[in-house]
């Protein structure tokens, strides 16, 4: 191993951005991670094979995208960005990296199936702030096709995934990813790790997925209605908040359905777990069919 010191790569994305005229975009929540012992050891924590087929959520210049092609079989970098792309292609290509393809393409609408091919993806990706919710809830709503995530989020979001029933923190995201996958808190990583420098700490969550949950609900897409309902309202009782959530035709349906799962109508949502949860969908969903 050579002794030669890394060049500091928020240099080099900066005169990337600078030659190409670009800006990171605010409006994105683009703040790229620009340390390489960050993204050494993030990909490093994987242990990925030339097995394994990556999925990369919002590449950005390639900090993640070249280490991740290294020690995978097959990289798919996804960048929404339309300027970004060419350059993370000339910085695939520069790097002599042949096993790496550029998707410029919005990660919501994407379809991860094709990519899987008949397989599991791993997912890595520094998440932009505006959208971390809506990809992972993506992820868990596909996880057939997803075995592992090693996810950046900013801090206070991450809390709030590993977050426990009865905390304030706990709430609709927490449930969800939960409910789809055993989650491990990873590395925290402070401002000066991205360009530009974001005013919060990140931190970096691993999720291994589920094929099928340990608290499996008969109508997923009904339980997930049910839990929106539920914090939704999240003031209210858990009786009045699914009545105005209209997941049941009225109120005594609701108290019929909280009595069979066992789940007093004077909770509320925070206070249930995965499989309370999972049996109050249940009971509710059993009480539309009679």
């Amino acid at each position: 191993m050579s002794d030669t010191p890394r060049p500091d790569h928020r240099l080099s994305m900066s005169a990337l951005l600078k030659a190409a005229n670009l800006k990171p975009k605010k409006s994105a929540g683009q703040n790229f991670l620009a340390d390489f012992s960050a993204s050494d050891a993030i990909v490093k924590s994987a242990a990925l094979t030339p097995e394994d087929t990556v999925l990369e959520i919002g590449a950005g210049l390639g900090s993640l995208t070249l280490p991740l092609a290294r020690a995978a079989g097959r990289v798919f970098a996804v960048e929404w960005d339309r300027d970004l792309a060419p350059l993370l292609e000339k910085q695939i290509e520069s790097a002599g990296i042949t096993n790496a393809a550029v998707i410029q393409a919005d990660i919501l609408s994407l379809d991860t199936a094709p990519l899987a091919a008949g397989g599991r993806l791993t997912v890595f990706g520094n998440l932009p702030y505006n959208i971390s919710s809506q990809i992972l809830v993506k992820l868990v709503r596909e996880r057939r096709h997803v075995s592992r995530a090693f996810l950046m989020f900013q801090k206070e979001l991450a809390r709030r995934i590993l977050a426990k029933p009865g905390k304030k923190d706990y709430g609709r995201i927490t449930v969800l990813a939960r409910y789809a996958a055993d989650i491990r808190p990873g590395a925290v990583l402070p401002p000066a790790c991205f360009l530009p420098r974001p005013g919060v700490d990140s931190m970096v969550l691993a999720f291994t997925f589920h094929g099928i949950p340990p608290s499996a609900p008969k109508d997923e897409d009904f339980f997930f209605r049910v839990v929106k309902a539920a914090f939704a309202n999240r003031r209210k009782t858990l009786k009045n908040a699914l009545v105005a959530g209209g997941v049941a035709g009225a109120a005594v349906d609701v108290e019929r359905a909280l009595g069979f799962a066992g789940i007093e109508g004077g909770r509320r949502a925070e206070t249930l777990d995965v499989a309370e949860f999972a049996r109050l969908a249940d009971a509710l969903l059993a009480g539309k069919e009679d």
